[in-house]
């Protein structure tokens, strides 16, 4: 732990990893399996380090949340729809809320290449230099061109989204899995942040996302934030476990898959 610096405690165990939660879907895109984020929250945070939830959750499940770091969604995100003009993300938080919401760090998006990249960056960066004058570390969310662009979210741009989140001042990076672990890892190489793995939309292959997070691992990634691919699964507290035994207790994806 000591080469963790201490406001990242809260986030990263001592091996410098972590398991994180997205439920904070709910401003973004209609899913089934937030109606009582609460009872979610309950049957997850054993095998959670953290929850990603947006300001109103973070209110009203402080009691779920106790003993987990929580993490406060700062902006609101949009995929693109048909006729409507792609804003990608808005900010709509600061540092003084997520206090008020007793978060232990926060998380934005931010799209490089994208229409109004020019925004996201000033947003981001004044984020970024508030929570840091706070004491709170920032988990910046970076995908290239914009959310569900997955044609997009290629080595290259992926490298070079994570690097530009780190040299913004990301404490940590969350991206979107470039297709292989040699390329994963050479994005984790060239930044100097720890850099995490998100899920995705919910697919029904349990074995191909296992062996994504476990190929993440091995190429010195440092955990995972996913959530669909966990509270949209038919067992979510079964794949949270599986999930955390690959990030934290060295299981194979094999391995993991096995757990009943």
């Amino acid at each position: 732990m000591s080469d963790t610096p201490h406001f990242l405690r809260s986030l990263l165990r001592a091996n410098g990893r972590t398991v994180i939660v997205p439920i904070d879907h709910g401003t973004a895109i209609p899913v089934a399996g937030l109606e009582r984020p609460d009872s979610l929250i309950e049957g997850l945070r054993e095998w959670a380090d953290a929850f990603v939830v947006n300001y109103g959750a973070a209110r009203a499940c402080r009691t779920a949340l106790e003993g987990r770091a929580v993490c406060l969604r700062t902006d609101v995100y949009k995929p693109a729809r048909p006729g409507q003009p792609d804003h990608g993300a808005w900010m709509t938080y600061g540092a003084a809320d997520a206090v008020r919401a007793g978060a232990h760090c926060v998380m934005h998006m931010l799209y490089p290449h994208h229409a109004d990249e020019a925004r996201q960056f000033r947003e981001g960066a004044r984020l970024i230099s508030e929570c840091h004058t706070a004491g709170l570390p920032v988990i910046t969310e970076t995908l290239p061109f914009g959310l569900g662009r997955t044609a997009d979210y290629t080595p290259e741009h992926i490298g070079f989204a994570v690097r530009a989140a780190a040299e913004l001042g990301a404490d940590v990076v969350k991206t979107a899995w470039p297709g292989s672990r040699d390329a994963f890892q050479k994005i984790v190489e060239s930044t100097f942040v720890p850099v995490i793995v998100l899920g995705g939309a919910a697919q029904t292959d349990d074995a191909s996302i296992l062996r994504m997070v476990a190929d993440s691992i091995a190429a010195g990634g440092a955990g995972v934030a996913i959530g669909r691919n966990v509270w949209q699964h038919e067992n979510p507290p079964l794949m949270l476990r599986r999930l955390h035994a690959i990030v934290h207790e060295g299981a194979d994806a094999d391995a993991a898959l096995a757990m009943f």
